[in-house]
């Protein structure tokens, strides 16, 4: 459901535990949003966009590009 969040941890070269810890939840918890047996609460995108520096849009698949964030100004 959320292959967007696997991508970007793999691109970084991260595990699923580091990500984990940055949100400050388990690696398993972490791995139900990447399998989609858990919806990601809204902070929780927040915060991977943040980290991740794109947009939650992006996250979520409703746009194809990885626009950076914060936006350019």
């Amino acid at each position: 459901m959320y292959p967007r969040i696997r991508a970007l941890r793999e691109d970084h070269d991260l595990s699923q535990r580091q990500v984990a810890e940055m949100l400050g939840m388990s690696q398993t918890g972490y791995s139900k949003y990447e399998t989609g047996e858990n919806d990601i609460p809204t902070a929780v995108l927040i915060k991977l966009s943040t980290f991740y520096r794109t947009s939650v849009d992006y996250l979520l698949g409703l746009t194809p590009v990885s626009t950076p964030y914060p936006p350019s100004k």
